[in-house]
């Protein structure tokens, strides 16, 4: 359980760094440096209202926690519903995590598209 408890926090912390911090590439020929860091920050609160992905994560872990244990309990004993179901919630939360950053990054990337800056990555 040791394992599993910090296994889950490394991963919330890891992947609660990116998301809504994000700074895309950007074609900057032609435009003021100050006015784009005044929309990407803009752009970045827009994106923070959204999930964030330590709650994406959080989500995803409880899912897949659920999934890991039926799944354990249909194949196994009460340790081995524990053992998959641990496995499952650091499944979970890291895969959702991942969707809730790349969410927070398209946020970012289509309110600077609308803003009519040329978003290279």
């Amino acid at each position: 359980m040791k394992k599993f408890i910090t296994l889950f926090i490394f991963s919330l912390f890891l992947t609660n760094c990116a998301g809504s911090n994000y700074r895309p590439i950007v074609d900057t020929k032609g435009i003021d440096l100050a006015k784009y860091e005044t929309d990407l920050s803009q752009c970045q609160e827009y994106a923070k209202q959204s999930l964030s992905t330590g709650e994406s994560a959080a989500i995803g872990a409880a899912g897949g926690a659920v999934v890991g244990a039926v799944l354990g309990a249909i194949t196994g004993n009460k340790t081995n519903a524990r053992t998959t179901g641990e496995v499952g919630a650091v499944a979970g939360a890291i895969g959702a995590s991942s969707k809730g950053e790349q969410n927070q990054r398209n946020i970012i990337n289509k309110c600077l598209m609308g803003r009519s800056y040329k978003v290279l990555q």
